[in-house]
């Protein structure tokens, strides 16, 4: 819980930053599938809008606000994209 608060603060990730052993993709990936695939996530969650995320609860930090959840998938979408030149 000590790490919620950076995670949906206003401060962007730090480069180079630690992840949980499970998220780091090791094998080949085909970019356009991967794309397709965020492209269909971006989507969805805009289709089930605000109120679906309202208190929803997160695997590591609990129930969180819908701008709390907006808050995370910006960050980490764009420490990604950035992280990748994008």
């Amino acid at each position: 819980m000590f790490v919620k608060a950076p995670v949906v603060g206003p401060k962007p990730y730090p480069k180079n930053g630690r992840t949980a052993p499970e998220f780091i993709i090791a094998d080949p990936r085909d970019f356009e599938a991967e794309k397709i695939k965020l492209i269909n996530y971006l989507k969805k969650t805009q289709q089930l809008g605000t109120d679906h995320f309202q208190n929803r609860e997160s695997h590591s930090f609990g129930p969180l606000t819908s701008n709390e959840w907006n808050v995370l998938f910006s960050k980490h979408i764009d420490h990604h994209l950035t992280q990748f030149g994008v």
